[in-house]
């Protein structure tokens, strides 16, 4: 077996704060644990301070942004009782975090990690950075205080143009052409009247040999010009676009030969990017204001999975009719995948049809389905289709994803495309291929050690290693899992994913389940689409005893993703709440399918070996017993009670029994 190995992660002491300010604003302790004030002005006063810090910003700007239409004393009193509540309520970060004196307030501003600082301190600027730029910073802040909405204007034209620089940079530092693509789109989605972000994307696209795509989006630069800024292109732009109408070569400074060599595709380097087309009302007025809020509803439940760069119906509807062809799509928006659809409604009844369609070749339908339900409620109707939509297509995206980065030479592959390369090897469990998977993390991690998504993966990686019985040191394994996981949510705080299998590590290697369960319920509040985090929080309650509760949550993540390609993984978890709850023979049949389907999956055995036990069906249970044996030999019943992380005797000991009526050794 390869020794496969994490490097050193790094030492230096995590922010013991983090915030979130572009958006709509939260906090979280490093123990995940959320510490966003309950008043909107108290919340006001850690924005400023955080934006400010390390300066100290004085008692007397504070009052006065927020309180400016009382007088002194008043305010100064109603400041004195919001820095006392946001002492309190960032006590669960240790130390004082928030520091005062007679006349200024400060943050330990080393303590304290702020997403909207970090576009616009961090140098070299990364790619993955740009993704904190999704959204409007301190949303919501409107109407405190007239002297606050002022300051608020002041502040985002500010953040604005930093950015923006940042960007700018970005550009500027990136010479391979796939690069110069992604990061001219993220600075024209910042200034759509940026003619140096129009002139790179345009001298990109033609030295790919993709001539319609630069003319088109030439054409593009000289409308947002003429519409915005009642202006031309530059004599060096319409230079640029006469060389290629004139079948010329244009100047362009190519990069270095390496640079070409290695220059992943941008969907598999960072991520899917997914356009949302408006929906086809068939029908009324009402029709048509329904398929605006669905549209909208599903924009804004794919924003919560990080890997998917959604591009609204807003958006996709400014471009017209182009917004039908894939091909004029793809060379507008840089799609990969489009969501479309149509809308029709009656008085008893809504009829929703979605299709997903794979730019990438030519618009073949990947994933389509009809909802047809009751039109009761229909805000609520919104909200329970867009749930669905997303929970499945995640799956599908990353699948394809997957299959066209294993197509890549695997030395010249981003860390975002060994991650997806691995992801088909764990579920496959075959020990060869899952080993590879692990390497490929692993370089993945070296490549890109800030990477969030890679820890995350390598740590649930980590769990199938110890629960095949693959780890020949299965302490070491498990605390490595815990490093990776612990890694991963502190690299990115709006993971979903990464807090959902951070909270398995926890529950089922460490036996930490009130830790876990904190990290799950931060998964589902960040992500409440993600199957994974329902069926991993079920897991939770499951070895805690609450089985009713386990059920629910496990059968929610089937309600969302029925057809999910790695149910027969989380179906365990509901085999395991089906044995502990005594329900044996729904355990035997789901066990049964999952042991058909996938013979090699020792998890999905050992509920199902005790469940024909404990049924009384014992040659079924014996012959089982066996199967898994040749599976796993070194498995005994003393092995599954020191690693069985139920809370409850009983439930140990239900599982035990059952397991020593079929035939497991005792030792």
């Amino acid at each position: 077996m390869p020794d496969i190995r994490v490097g050193e992660l790094p030492t230096s002491p995590a922010p013991r704060l983090r915030l979130k300010l572009i958006g709509a604003m939260d906090a979280w302790s490093v123990s995940s644990e959320r510490v966003l004030p309950r008043v909107r002005k108290t919340r006001a006063v850690l924005a400023i301070l955080a934006l400010a810090a390390p300066k100290p910003v004085s008692r007397q700007k504070l009052s006065g942004l927020l309180w400016s239409t009382r007088d002194r004393e008043q305010a100064r009193a109603s400041l004195r009782q919001a820095l006392h509540e946001l002492s309190l309520t960032l006590a669960p970060c240790g130390p004082p975090l928030l520091h005062a004196d007679r006349d200024q307030v400060w943050l330990d501003a080393d303590a304290v990690w702020v997403d909207a600082l970090q576009v616009v301190r961090v140098e070299p600027v990364s790619p993955a950075l740009l993704d904190l730029l999704d959204g409007t910073l301190l949303e919501g802040f409107e109407g405190l205080d007239p002297a606050m909405d002022a300051w608020l204007v002041t502040q985002r034209r500010s953040f604005r143009d930093q950015a923006r620089g940042a960007i700018e940079r970005l550009l500027e530092a990136t010479t391979d052409f796939e690069g110069r693509i992604e990061v001219a789109q993220r600075l024209l989605a910042l200034d759509e009247a940026h003619e140096v972000a129009w002139r790179a994307l345009i001298e990109a696209h033609a030295a790919r040999g993709e001539r319609s795509r630069a003319l088109e989006a030439f054409e593009s630069c000289r409308s947002a010009l003429a519409r915005l800024l009642k202006a031309t292109p530059s004599p060096e732009t319409l230079a640029l676009a006469e060389s290629l109408r004139a079948g010329g070569e244009p100047e362009v400074r190519p990069p270095p030969p390496s640079e070409i060599k290695v220059a992943p595709k941008r969907s598999v380097a960072r991520g899917a990017r997914l356009g949302v087309a408006p929906l086809r009302a068939l029908g009324n007025a009402d029709e048509a204001d329904f398929a605006i809020g669905l549209a909208e509803e599903i924009t804004t439940a794919l924003a919560r999975f990080r890997w998917i760069a959604v591009v609204s119906s807003g958006s996709l509807a400014r471009l017209g009719e182009t917004a039908s062809d894939p091909e004029a799509l793809r060379a507008a928006l840089d799609l990969d995948f489009l969501l479309a659809g149509t809308v029709q409604r009656d008085e008893a009844r809504v009829r929703v049809s979605l299709r997903l369609l794979d730019l990438h070749a030519g618009g073949e339908v990947v994933w389509a389905q009809r909802f047809d339900q009751p039109a009761a409620d229909l805000l609520a109707l919104q909200d329970e289709i867009a749930a669905a939509v997303v929970a499945r297509i995640d799956p599908e995206i990353l699948l394809i994803e997957a299959r066209r980065a294993a197509v890549a030479p695997g030395r010249d592959a981003s860390a975002h495309a060994l991650v997806l390369s691995a992801i088909p090897a764990i579920y496959r469990l075959e020990k060869e291929s899952f080993l590879k998977a692990g390497q490929m993390l692993e370089e993945a991690i070296a490549r890109e050690p800030d990477d969030a998504t890679a820890h995350a993966w390598y740590a649930y990686w980590h769990i199938f290693y110890v629960g095949q019985g693959w780890a020949p040191d299965q302490a070491e394994a498990m605390a490595r899992a815990g490093r990776l996981a612990e890694r991963a949510i502190l690299l990115d705080p709006q993971d979903a994913r990464a807090f959902a299998i951070a909270g398995h590590v926890r529950a089922y290697l460490h036996r930490r389940l009130d830790e876990a369960m904190v990290l799950h319920e931060r998964a589902i509040s960040l992500n409440p689409n993600l199957p994974m985090a329902w069926v991993l929080s079920g897991v939770a309650h499951a070895y805690a005893g609450d089985h009713e509760e386990a059920l629910r949550r496990i059968l929610r993540y089937r309600r969302l993703s029925p057809l999910d390609p790695h149910a027969f993984f989380f179906d365990v978890a509901l085999e395991i709440a089906y044995l502990l709850s005594g329900r044996y023979d729904e355990a035997i049949e789901l066990g049964r399918q999952l042991t058909e389907v996938h013979p090699g999956l020792s998890a999905a055995w050992k509920p199902y070996v005790a469940a024909l036990a404990l049924a009384g069906r014992t040659a079924e249970a014996e012959a089982a017993a066996q199967r898994l044996l040749a599976i796993e030999p070194g498995f005994t019943v003393e092995r599954f009670l020191a690693s069985a992380p139920f809370v409850r005797d009983e439930d140990r000991e239900r599982y035990a029994r059952g397991l020593r009526e079929a035939g497991i050794p005792e030792t």
